[in-house]
């Protein structure tokens, strides 16, 4: 096997991100995330604030060779924290990355960021303790309408990500009674010289599918219309509404093969208007 480090912000981040593997099944780490080829979570280094760290295998030998030549994970999370940093968009800093070669191929990579240890997925900090729906909605649509205007400045910067789901988002709470949104997962990162209207529903989409799990239709209008920046007269909403049921029956039928018979399907956004 041969190490190749990408980056490295001192030479003490280098030699945590080349001792990842021996880190990682230490008592300073905790896991997050533990499957198949994923391995990541908290690590505690000395003299540092707590880092997070991810380790994603490569599948087989010719998936490495395909992974050299577009880019590793650690490569794309790199470029698409340059992309986010550039547009002063809030993400995790990176502070290490690393692949791990064999036989001319890819076989994993590595990527060391700062922990966003006071942040929270997008659905367990709107819901709160316990995960109560109905605790605070004045708070849940300010943390909504924050979103929504981040994810807003995110396309307007002519970026979009091809996995926008709530998990990939982090909340925090700020010095100033508002909130801090922060975009992870950082790989999926794209650019575009215009982000058209089709992948910003797609976007959207992706998104309404995973936050129709804790809100309900009118907070997810609610959501839509923040995101706009403006409420539409009826007729408009009702046209807008339809593209974006439109959408996401076309990203429905392309992964209907693939949803398991137990999975539970969110109900579409769309079927009018407040």
């Amino acid at each position: 096997m041969r190490k190749v480090v990408l980056y490295a912000r001192s030479p003490d981040w280098r030699e945590v991100v080349e001792r990842a593997d021996e880190l990682m099944a230490s008592p300073n780490f905790r896991v997050l995330k533990s499957e198949a080829r994923t391995r990541a979570g908290f690590l505690d280094v000395s003299g540092a604030d707590p880092a997070f760290i991810k380790r994603v295998e490569v599948s087989s030998w010719s998936r490495g060779v395909f992974e050299r030549i577009r880019g590793s994970r650690a490569a794309r999370s790199l470029a698409g924290a340059a992309m986010l940093k550039a547009h002063g968009l809030a993400h995790p800093e990176p502070l290490a990355a690393m692949n791990l070669y064999r036989a001319g191929a890819i076989r994993a990579s590595y990527l060391v960021s700062r922990a966003l240890v006071n942040a929270d997925s997008l659905s367990r900090f709107m819901l709160g303790p316990g995960e109560i729906k109905g605790r605070n909605v004045h708070r849940r649509k300010q943390i909504s309408d924050t979103v929504a205007a981040q994810i807003r400045r995110l396309h307007e910067s002519g970026l979009y990500t091809r996995d926008l789901q709530e998990t990939n988002i982090m909340v925090e709470d700020n010095a100033h009674g508002g909130f801090n949104v922060y975009f992870i997962d950082l790989e999926d990162f794209r650019r575009a010289a215009n982000v058209s209207w089709k992948l910003r529903m797609t976007n959207l989409v992706h998104l309404d599918r995973s936050i129709g799990r804790f809100l309900c239709r009118a907070a997810r209008l609610d959501f839509l219309y923040s995101y706009l920046g403006h409420r539409p007269n009826r007729a408009a909403a009702r046209k807008i509404v339809a593209e974006v049921k439109t959408a996401r029956e076309a990203i429905d039928r392309r992964k209907r093969s693939n949803v398991p018979a137990t999975e539970h399907v969110v109900a579409p956004l769309a079927g009018g208007t407040r």
